[in-house]
């Protein structure tokens, strides 16, 4: 009976240290703060996989950029100090220099656009690049359209940006294109540009609607001249060391939980966008819509030939404009 009894202890002993094996903890980073559409799908995400692999894997996530900002963040996922990530396209042509074509200036007409081809040929070429780079996606977000708004300064067209000084990410296009707008480039980290609009460090910034809201950028920068002009992607991605180490049917699980973690998103950013203007018009932010945006998409015709006699990008930006 004693050796009975020590046959189920060692048992359950065994089972239990197999359990605690099998569970896998994982850690997830995002640049936006709690409730943003980003945190929420990823939140989902989370409990898919947890779902769908009964426990396998317990992911963690890390938003408002807590482990560090997106540069860090991009080196922590090839390190293995992070597992999961929500980047914009920024990061990623970076490491696959075709995606740059994405942050071109009124290359898509809206989101719906734009995921037409991410969702097809293009965004799988996409992904194969990345994964070769490091990158496996799991699943296209949206990244909005993105406007100016500025301080003291109403824009009612094109001409009124000339001479402002326009807050910008440090990305070649962006620096570019406000130059072409006769304007001055100032590249700053997102989380300094409250205080240099209300310094009165740059007289202007870009961003889409939920992000102006989100970071109170509207109680200082009321006039919005709504242009979209730059319409990208943000992507959902595993790291390709965390990617290896999965069997078949957890990475099909991945897949579908970032598949429907993407459409989620989409959804959730759509509503956030309406409330975001009903927010800032409540709170006097005045939106004035750019109508006709022939004009500066003539301007940026040296940055469309730039990038149509680049071997990296030519071939991307030619099969959008096709469709």
């Amino acid at each position: 009976m004693r050796n009975y009894f020590k046959g189920i202890l060692c048992l359950t002993l065994a089972v239990g240290a197999n359990v605690g094996f099998a569970q896998t903890k994982l850690r997830a980073w995002n640049i936006h703060p709690d409730g943003y559409p980003v945190t929420e799908a990823m939140k989902s995400f989370a409990g898919q996989v947890a779902q769908t692999t009964k426990g396998k894997y317990q992911i963690e996530i890390f938003s408002n950029a807590t482990l560090g900002d997106q540069p860090k963040a991009v080196q922590m996922l090839k390190a293995g100090e992070i597992d999961i990530a929500e980047f914009s396209s920024g990061p990623l042509s970076d490491a696959v220099p075709g995606i740059k074509v994405l942050n071109l200036p009124f290359l898509f007409t809206d989101s719906a656009h734009m995921f037409r081809h991410l969702d097809g040929k293009l965004g799988k070429r996409f992904a194969d690049n990345l994964k070769a780079a490091g990158f496996v996606v799991l699943g296209w977000y949206d990244g909005g359209g993105r406007s100016f708004y500025c301080v003291n300064k109403p824009v009612t067209d094109i001409k009124d940006l000339a001479g402002a000084n326009i807050r910008v990410q440090q990305s070649e296009i962006f620096i570019e294109m406000v130059k072409l707008l006769d304007a001055k480039p100032v590249a700053l980290p997102f989380k300094d540009v409250l205080g240099a609009l209300e310094q009165g460090k740059v007289d202007c910034a870009e961003n889409n609607i939920p992000s102006y809201e989100s970071t109170g950028h509207y109680k200082i920068a009321k006039n919005v001249y709504v242009t979209n002009h730059v319409i990208s992607p943000e992507a959902l991605v595993v790291s390709t060391q965390l990617w290896d180490k999965l069997d078949k049917d957890d990475k099909e699980a991945f897949m579908q939980a970032g598949a429907r973690s993407a459409l989620l998103m989409r959804d959730l950013w759509n509503k956030r966008v309406a409330l975001a203007l009903d927010i800032t018009t409540k709170q006097g932010a005045q939106y004035v819509k750019v109508k006709n945006t022939s004009t500066m998409i003539r301007r940026m015709a040296p940055l469309y030939d730039k990038f149509m006699k680049d071997p990296t990008t030519r071939q991307e930006l030619l099969t959008i404009i096709a469709q």
